[in-house]
């Protein structure tokens, strides 16, 4: 009867488990398709505001600027995005590694680096691995806002254009798509000039009849540029938080899954065992029933 007993205990534990791990995955899709409709309506920003960015350098081509400016990497800057949370599958796990080659990479290049870490997991991870942080946030969850982010991004803009750092990576998850996301370091700075592709003549022949500048296209450029270096920024904290919805989705419903599968070999002991201990009690009756007509 013990074995029994346990083997029942066992399986109420193991389906109190499933409904939590059932309810995390729901919620887990619920945010993830806000998350994603909010990640994929900044990323069609992002590449409008590069095409706008590229017509214009393209009829006010040459014009000079400190975020375009490659330097000698001497002093650089990195951003690991991770969550607060995990049950996630591999995804704080990807790019905390991501992260420690990078930083590794760095040292062995003797080059200073400014470290910022978002979400509890990576600055734990991170000072575990004996890592110095210099700034950390743990205030990022699955609705990223722009204002939040943005006097991040105008801090690394400051220590750009003064000459603080010569260089910003920001290690996160992309999302490409739901069935693919991949921990990735991305440079946003500096930023790359437009690429000069064999339609440029026909982009500044477009530009110039689209779009009428006032006072000059190299002033216009100058507002864009930190514009655009703002929305990519908050375009990877989106992806960070649209990617940890999907991981935690798949791993929810994995575990989900799982219990009910262990749930099924428990209930076939289970029955074993009462079929047999019920067995057992019939031969017992059986027997002293017999012990009784003697």
């Amino acid at each position: 009867m013990a074995k029994a007993r346990a083997l029942d205990r066992r399986r109420r534990s193991v389906r109190n488990i499933r409904k939590i791990t059932r309810t995390m995955e729901l919620i887990a899709t619920a945010r993830f398709k806000k998350a994603m409709d909010r990640s994929i309506a900044a990323r069609d920003y992002t590449r409008q505001l590069a095409k706008i960015l590229g017509n214009i350098a393209s009829v006010g081509a040459g014009v000079d600027h400190p975020l375009l400016a490659v330097r000698p990497t001497n002093r650089t800057a990195v951003l690991v995005l991770t969550g607060n949370r995990g049950l996630c599958g591999g995804y704080n796990s990807n790019v905390v590694r991501q992260a420690m080659g990078l930083l590794g990479q760095w040292s062995s290049e003797q080059v200073a680096t400014h470290v910022t870490v978002s979400g509890k997991r990576g600055i734990s991870a991170l000072r575990f691995r004996k890592v110095t942080l210099d700034e950390s946030y743990t205030t990022f969850e699955d609705k990223p806002a722009f204002d939040e982010v943005a006097p991040i991004g105008q801090a690394y803009l400051d220590a750009y254009c003064s000459g603080a750092i010569d260089r910003l990576d920001v290690v996160y998850t992309q999302f490409t798509n739901i069935a693919k996301q991949e921990a990735v370091v991305e440079t946003l700075l500096p930023l790359k000039p437009p690429q000069q592709d064999e339609e440029a003549e026909s982009r500044a022949h477009l530009a110039s009849e689209e779009y009428d500048f006032y006072p000059s296209a190299e002033s216009i450029l100058e507002e864009i540029l930190p514009a655009s270096f703002q929305s990519r920024l908050f375009k990877c904290f989106l992806d960070a938080a649209v990617s940890e919805q999907v991981a935690r989705m798949v791993a929810m419903k994995g575990a989900t899954e799982n219990a009910s599968g262990l749930i099924r070999d428990l209930s076939r002991q289970y029955n074993r065992a009462r079929q047999s201990q019920i067995t057992g009690e019939i031969m017992e009756i059986l027997g002293g029933v017999e012990a009784l007509k003697q």
